[in-house]
């Protein structure tokens, strides 16, 4: 039986709140976020302003539901892998690392446009499967032990 690691979908490479329609249905207060280093920006009058995210640290499910709901902005790189124990946080960087750890679930942007999507926990993976069809995102596609082709779960 083949095993559904994730998914990998494209979200228009624009201004947005991508991660919140993203992480929405999912239960963000509960798990400890580290995001690690990435680049996206707060958009002010039309234009790039303040970074999104600090860099390389630790923020509770709230906060990341506070900094992604607000207002928009636009992601060229983003990695966000959620911890169920603070103390259990750590960088993660291979998909062995990942089934190893306490990480329960990873979320990376990569060119403003490509989302991959790991996760611990196969009903997520297909309620965000789901999500993404009917959102509309292009090349939506489960990530299987068959066809994962990342090497690294580090986006920058």
């Amino acid at each position: 039986m083949i095993r559904i690691r994730g998914l990998t979908f494209e979200i228009p490479n624009g201004y947005g709140k991508y991660l919140f329609e993203i992480l929405s249905d999912l239960e963000l207060n509960g798990l400890n976020w580290r995001i690690g280093g990435g680049e996206s920006y707060i958009i002010e009058n039309n234009t790039l302003g303040e970074p999104l995210f600090p860099s390389l640290c630790t923020v509770n499910g709230q906060t990341l539901s506070e900094l992604i709901s607000k207002e928009e902005y636009y992601l060229i790189f983003v990695d966000l892998k959620a911890f169920a124990n603070k103390l259990d946080v750590k960088e993660i960087a291979t998909y062995q690392e990942f089934v190893e750890s306490e990480c329960q679930f990873v979320l990376l942007v990569v060119d403003s446009s490509y989302v991959t999507i790991y996760s611990k926990k196969q009903y997520i993976i297909k309620q965000l499967f789901s999500k993404a069809v009917n959102a509309g995102y292009k090349n939506v596609k489960y990530i299987t032990d068959e066809n994962d082709s990342r090497t690294t779960l580090i986006v920058f």
